[in-house]
């Protein structure tokens, strides 16, 4: 008798053995290290992911396919905001239509003076065909500018507005309204020099589109010198790519789109320019390459100038936002600005309390434009980008508005150091967005790995390999930065102090209904 119930405690032991081996203990193990499902929700756990990436960022995900397209289906990548009306849409249709057929018919009138001008000078200007087309990608793109982002994830007109600035016949091109601006002169004694100076051109498109061209100036190998201040750093045109790929990755939405292409330098540049100042900086190097500088006496100089091999030449095309007077925006100084001096230092940097302040003043003292912040300095600390000194919103948005990521060319400098000062918002305020958490989380996982989506995002782009094999490795590394400054927090101040839900009501009355 006693050994029939010896032989059944057994066998019911093996059986309970084997359950767990195999069946509770993989589930357990799927639940602690994959993202689940319902973590799209603002109340969700954040215990389904570790702080830190401690898994081995070398292992290959065991899921075939597209690790980027993975991503963009994740739940998290697919929130929906609340419904557009019209106070949540940057423009309205018959509003932006208007602006544009009589920016149009202005340019025509313009453009034939111009070529009558230049034929009186013996000079032929190209006679381009301008086709205005309501449905152009350029102007899909203004229309979907809303409360919440630049572009939805599910817009298709972004891919097609890559597209038309890759391959899109030039029809004029002009130094841009700040380098207009200064008017040929520059103060060569100051340490900072005014943003006219860095060689740019605003190139026009045959659809009407508009897209800011910069040219390559440094090698996708080479490195930022050490000794190099933040203030005087190369102005990358593979940067500005690879941050338009960024902060789509990371769902900011916040970049307008760039890409990659190479422009030949006399055909689509010099001989279509209506600017005589523009064509007066052209000249032909020693090697028979056409090259040209800019405008700012400081860099008017053959040393500084760029050149075509032999007339073509690589750069970002970076899309232009509506104009000032159609979408107003203000540029406001960053709160964690950087002293743009040899040896001054703000006060953020002496005093670590200084969040503190911050949060008392307006307009960071309610709504969302602290955690805004926070996202950004996220977003520049992975591309490593210690210029920015502004930041930009829409004026009709209000208080709760995103915050423009542009001019972001002085990224992806130095793959092999990471400057924390740069997230200093996240660690003297300790705080951080729901769901900007969860995205980030999420790409220190191997499956969506964000060196790998990276990797696949730029490979898309003409002037593939956008970005160096060290410089996406560094991204990995910075994410777990990120990720532990976050949980040094979370052990401090609790998860409800540190992680705050999506979408704070501004306790202040603006002309915003968010």
């Amino acid at each position: 008798m006693r050994r029939d119930r010896l032989l059944v405690a057994v066998t019911l032991v093996t059986l309970l053995a084997a359950d767990i081996h195999f069946i509770l203990l993989p589930r357990f193990r799927a639940w602690c290290h994959l993202p689940r499902e319902s973590c799209s929700c603002p109340n969700s756990s954040l215990e389904t992911v570790p702080w830190t990436t401690s898994q081995n960022l070398t292992a290959v995900s065991s899921e075939p396919g597209s690790k980027l397209e993975r991503l963009f289906r994740h739940p998290l990548y697919n929130i929906r905001p609340p419904e557009l009306g019209p106070e949540e849409r940057l423009l309205q249709e018959d509003e932006l239509m208007n602006y544009c057929r009589r920016k149009v018919s202005r340019w025509e009138r313009l453009k034939k003076f111009y070529i009558e001008a230049a034929a009186a000078s013996n000079i032929t200007i190209p006679d381009h065909v301008v086709t205005f087309d309501p449905g152009a990608s350029w102007l899909q793109f203004h229309l979907g500018i809303s409360r919440y982002a630049l572009y939805s994830g599910e817009d298709g007109s972004i891919d097609r507005l890559l597209r038309d600035m890759q391959t899109a016949t030039v029809i004029s091109a002009d130094f841009t309204q700040d380098e207009k601006a200064l008017k040929g002169a520059c103060d060569c004694s100051q340490v900072v020099k005014p943003s006219g100076l860095h060689l740019k051109l605003a190139l026009k498109l045959q659809d009407f589109g508009k897209a800011m061209f910069k040219p390559m100036r440094q090698e996708r190998h080479e490195e930022t010198p050490e000794n190099f201040f933040y203030f005087v750093d190369f102005q990358r045109h593979n940067a500005e790519i690879a941050a338009f790929h960024l902060d789509r990755v990371l769902d900011f939405r916040r970049v307008p789109p760039v890409t990659g292409r190479f422009i030949n330098v006399t055909g689509e540049i010099l001989d279509i320019t209506h600017n005589e100042e523009l064509r007066s900086v052209f000249f032909t190097s020693p090697a028979n390459n056409t090259c040209f500088f800019a405008k700012c006496l400081y860099v008017c100089k053959s040393e500084y100038a760029v050149c075509g091999h032999p007339d073509l030449l690589e750069g970002s095309m970076s899309a232009y936002l509506p104009g000032l007077s159609i979408a107003p925006r203000i540029s406001i100084p960053n709160p964690w600005i950087r002293a743009y001096s040899f040896t001054g230092r703000e006060e953020w940097e002496v005093n670590p309390l200084y969040c503190d302040n911050v949060k008392k003043l307006y307009p960071y003292n309610s709504g969302n434009r602290l955690l805004n912040i926070i996202d950004m300095a996220i977003f520049d600390f992975l591309t490593g980008n210690m210029d920015r000194h502004h930041y930009e919103i829409f004026t009709k948005f209000g208080d709760d508005g995103f915050l423009l990521h542009v001019d972001n060319a002085r990224g992806f400098g130095r793959h092999s150091h990471d400057e924390m000062s740069i997230l200093a918002p996240l660690t003297q305020c300790c705080m951080i967005k729901r769901s900007t958490l969860f995205r980030l989380k999420l790409l220190a996982q191997s499956e969506y790995r964000l060196s790998d989506v990276m990797r696949e995002s730029l490979s898309r782009d003409p002037l593939t390999p956008v970005l160096t094999e060290d410089h996406l490795q560094a991204l990995d590394r910075r994410l777990g930065q990120v990720l532990r400054t976050v949980g040094k927090c979370v052990k401090k101040l609790g998860e409800p102090q540190v992680v705050i839900t999506d979408f704070v009501e501004s306790s202040r009355v603006t002309t915003s209904h968010r």
